[in-house]
C-alpha cells in the first residue's frame, strides 16, 4: 500500500489523495504537521530532501516528491490523462500554470490568513497576493467562459485536479469566487464527481 505523507487543509497534498480516491487506489496517510516543523526532521529529510508535503511513497519504499509530479504518475495509463498528445501538453501547461502563477498567490494569501497567527502581521502583502491570485482565476474564468468544461480536453484530468486544490477554497485566502460564474460551476462539476472527498477529510 502507498502512504501520502500530507497535511490537513494542504491543498497540494488534498489534490493527490483526491484523485487516489478517484482511482480507488488504497492508501494510508500520515499527518505531518509542516507548522511544528515535522517535515524538516533528520527522519522526514530522507524521504523529502525539500522537506514539504505532499510526498508520496510507493510500496517499494521509494519516494515521489512534488504534487504534480505525483498526479502524473498515479494517473498515467487511466482516464485522467488524455490521450491526444495535444490535451496531454494542455494539460501540463495548466499544471505548470498552477504551480507558477495560481498556487504561489491563492494558496499562500490562505495559509497565511487561515493558518498563520496574527494574520494581520501579513497585512501588507495581501494586496500583491490578491491581484496576482485574481489575474490567475481570470485566466481560468477566461479559459472555462469559452466553453471548456474542463482544462485538458473534454474530460476531467489531472490539470483539473491540480487547479481544484486551491481554487475551491479561494475564498478561504479572501478571494471572491462569485466573480468568476464559469470557475463556480467548474467546481461544482469536479464536486460532483463519484469519490470526492473534502479537503478536510
Amino acid at each position: 500500500m502507498m502512504t501520502v505523507y500530507d497535511f490537513t487543509g494542504s491543498g497540494n497534498g488534498y489534490k493527490v489523495c483526491l484523485l487516489m480516491m478517484q482511482l480507488g487506489l488504497p492508501f494510508k496517510r500520515v499527518e505531518c504537521d509542516i507548522l511544528k516543523g515535522e517535515t524538516r526532521t533528520p527522519e522526514f529529510l530522507k524521504k523529502n530532501p525539500n522537506g514539504r508535503i505532499p510526498t508520496l511513497e510507493l510500496e517499494d519504499g521509494t519516494f515521489l516528491c512534488e504534487s504534480d509530479a505525483i498526479l502524473w504518475y498515479l494517473a498515467r495509463g487511466t482516464r485522467f490523462v488524455p490521450d491526444d498528445a495535444y490535451d496531454q501538453a494542455r494539460a501540463l501547461q495548466w499544471m505548470f500554470f498552477e504551480q507558477y502563477d495560481h498556487e504561489p498567490n491563492i494558496a499562500v494569501a490562505r495559509f497565511l490568513l487561515e493558518y498563520m497567527p496574527n494574520p494581520e502581521r501579513y497585512a501588507d502583502r495581501m494586496p500583491g497576493l490578491h491581484e496576482r491570485g485574481h489575474e490567475a482565476l481570470a485566466v481560468m474564468e477566461t479559459h472555462l467562459a469559452g466553453g471548456c468544461d474542463y482544462f485538458a480536453g473534454s474530460r476531467l484530468s489531472i490539470a483539473d485536479f491540480a487547479l481544484y486544490g486551491y481554487t475551491h477554497v479561494a475564498g478561504e485566502g479572501g478571494f471572491d469566487l462569485d466573480r468568476y460564474p464559469a470557475v463556480q460551476a467548474w467546481i461544482a462539476r469536479v464536486a460532483s464527481e463519484p469519490g470526492h472527498i473534502l479537503i478536510t477529510a
